[in-house]
This record gives structure tokens, C-alpha cells and sequence, in this order.
């Protein structure tokens, strides 16, 4: 139901109320399993400017990274074969000149406590809630490119 719920939250919001390409120098990777939220957040950062690469899993989401050097990367923490934490631990293996020090966002309906406690020890930038509005995404993504 979180994803419905985010779906429904970005699906309605109108990138118009942003400046023209607030995103345009960003190359953002998104890793997400579920098609529509995936589908959604590539439409959305890219009506903002960015250059976005879809990838469907862990897998997909490794070489898109490797292959395009991204400014950020969106990661879904609950995936099929790879998790975010084991993609996570991958994209840092890589090295710096090779993308290993990409900034990365955990995206989770994962709420506990202890979850979230555990994505930020991992090592993510940032954590977003599932299921969140596009202005939530947009600040996180901010902040994190700011630190």
C-alpha cells in the first residue's frame, strides 16, 4: 500500500512549480524493482532536468553505474537476489575514480527504528520513507548533493 501511495503522490504533482531543469547537470541512477515507482521517478527527475538510467535490480543498477558514472543513485533496499545493502557494499568496492563514492539515497518502506538505523550505518546519504511526495525527494536530493 506504501507504494500505491507513493505512486499516487508523485503521479499528481506538477514539476511546472519547479524552476526550468533545477536537475540538468545531474546524471541520476534509480534502482528500483516495482516498474510503476520506477517508471514515475525516472518521468519526474527527468521533467526536472536530470539524465536518468532505470535499472530494474541490483544487477541492472552496478553496471548502469559503472557505465555512466552517475551524480546520485535512488536504491530500493528490499530487491530480488541483490539488496540495497549488497549494491550499496559493491558501489564502494569500485573505488573512487570509478564511481565508488557516488552519493546514494536508500528508498524503503521499511519504517522500524531499527531499520532506519541500519540503512544509515550502512552507509547511505540519506533515507526516504516510502511512501513519499516528489518535494520530499526533491529536498533529500538537494541535501544530500549540498554535504
Amino acid at each position: 500500500m506504501r507504494l500505491v501511495r507513493t505512486l499516487e503522490v508523485i503521479a499528481q504533482f506538477s514539476p511546472s512549480r519547479m524552476p526550468p531543469g533545477p536537475f540538468s547537470h545531474l546524471t541520476i541512477v534509480v534502482v528500483e524493482d516495482h516498474d510503476d515507482a520506477r517508471r514515475y521517478l525516472g518521468l519526474f527527475l527527468s521533467e526536472l532536468g536530470a539524465k536518468v538510467i532505470l535499472a530494474s535490480n541490483a544487477f541492472e543498477g552496478l553496471e548502469a553505474i559503472k557505465i555512466n558514472r552517475p551524480n546520485l543513485i535512488l536504491s530500493d533496499i528490499i530487491m530480488p537476489g541483490r539488496d540495497g545493502y549488497e549494491l550499496l557494499r559493491e558501489i564502494r568496492a569500485l573505488g573512487s575514480n570509478d564511481g565508488g563514492g557516488t552519493p546514494i539515497i536508500a528508498m524503503s518502506g521499511l519504517h522500524a527504528p531499527a531499520d532506519r538505523m541500519r540503512i544509515v550505518a550502512a552507509g547511505f546519504q540519506a533515507f526516504l520513507p516510502k511512501p513519499f511526495g516528489p518535494e520530499r525527494l526533491v529536498e533529500t536530493i538537494l541535501k544530500v548533493l549540498a554535504d
